[in-house]
């Protein structure tokens, strides 16, 4: 099945992929709904860039060393719609989140949005600690990239883009979005992988994710912390 979508929309949906033939034909659907989807490889070995193509998909390769901020990056350069969505190959957008996302950018007060997150997994203790981050979200204005960010083109352009870091360039990128306008969470959750929650526990993985932003604070190096939170 090749993309037939109608160039009605003007988001651009944009997915940093590094492997992920295997989700990437579950995005059809979101891309029927847009103006387009890019797909920026960053370097895969198996078939992530010919499934891409074969689905309609447009396809940046993108080997730089800048991680996922450079990937996401080129692929804001190369849109062409005056809105941009981040949006990880693994996670699965709500219904209509098309009319979500450009009511909440109506708003000149939202300078950026994001989804509230959940997971295909039925864990309790899982759910109450989606419970609490989503809380966070919503409350603190500090989503993270696994919640899909949305964001006007020109804004996008102002701010700078992402942080070419090898880890953490979506929390700087809010950071830094935050000093210049309302972040929105919407009501509409994105559904993520439990990939990494069942390879490494509930537990362990939410105990990384705190240590490498408190390495953050304690401006250990981001090549460290990448290091630490890869070889989990």
């Amino acid at each position: 099945m090749t993309l037939t979508q109608k160039k009605t929309s003007s988001i651009s949906i944009i997915v940093p992929a590094l492997n992920e033939a295997p989700n990437l034909p579950g995005l059809l659907p979101f891309a029927q709904k847009v103006k387009e989807l890019i797909v920026v490889d960053g370097g895969s070995s198996d078939d992530t860039v010919k499934i891409a193509k074969e689905l309609g998909f447009r396809v940046i390769e993108e080997t730089g060393s800048g991680g996922r901020g450079t990937q996401l990056n080129t692929g804001a350069a190369n849109a062409s719609g005056s809105i941009l969505l981040f949006l990880h190959a693994d996670t699965l957008l709500p219904p209509e989140f098309h009319e979500a996302v450009s009511r909440c950018l109506q708003n000149p007060a939202n300078i950026l949005g994001a989804f509230q997150l959940q997971v295909n997994n039925s864990n309790f203790l899982l759910k109450v600690i989606l419970k609490f981050a989503n809380l966070r979200s919503k409350i603190l204005q500090l989503p993270y990239g696994d919640q899909s960010f949305f964001v006007r083109k020109q804004d996008f352009v102002k701010l700078g883009g992402f942080p070419e870091v090898p880890i953490m360039e979506d929390y700087i990128f809010v950071r830094h979005a935050k000093m210049q306008g309302r972040i929105q969470t919407l009501d509409q959750a994105v559904t993520t992988s439990e990939r990494r929650w069942q390879r490494l526990g509930v537990i362990r993985t939410t105990l990384i994710n705190q240590v490498v932003i408190l390495g953050y604070y304690m401006r250990i190096k981001p090549e460290k912390l990448a290091a630490f939170y890869r070889k989990k």
